[in-house]
């Protein structure tokens, strides 16, 4: 029987959408307002599952105290109140659309979450738009 456990975090970030190699009017055709060169911001609300057996010794999946402080150490120090195109190395060369944000963190946190569990992130861009990924 597997069970899946989730922890939600919350962060806020700054972001532009843009290519390098697109004029700006090109830019704001594929990406709107979004591709701002003066960025915008957005409150993240993250959803981690992790799913696995039950530990017949803890009853736990995943201790929640250890989930909750891998997400901050992972994900919230690094990417709350910052400017990701700038100030998050992952993305000084990848486009921070909500697709990547949540790819990056799932790699980020997938060496620090045991082989046999399954890991997913739920990254909510706004309340309405919102991307998941297992790593698929």
């Amino acid at each position: 029987m597997k069970v899946t456990v989730h922890r939600k975090a919350h962060f806020n970030a700054a972001h532009r959408l843009y290519r390098k190699d697109f004029s700006d009017e090109e830019n704001l055709k594929v990406f709107g307002k979004c591709s701002n060169p003066s960025y915008h911001g957005h409150n993240y609300e993250l959803v981690v599952g992790v799913k696995g057996e039950i530990d017949p010794k803890t009853g736990f999946v995943m201790d929640m105290k250890v989930l909750k402080d891998l997400i901050y150490e992972e994900v919230e120090q690094a990417f709350d109140h910052k400017n990701l195109n700038v100030e998050v190395p992952e993305f000084s060369e990848l486009n921070p659309t909500a697709e990547n944000i949540a790819v990056v963190i799932w790699n980020k946190l997938r060496p620090h979450i045991k082989k046999e569990l399954e890991l997913e992130v739920v990254l909510y861009e706004t309340p309405r738009n919102f991307v998941s990924f297992k790593g698929e």
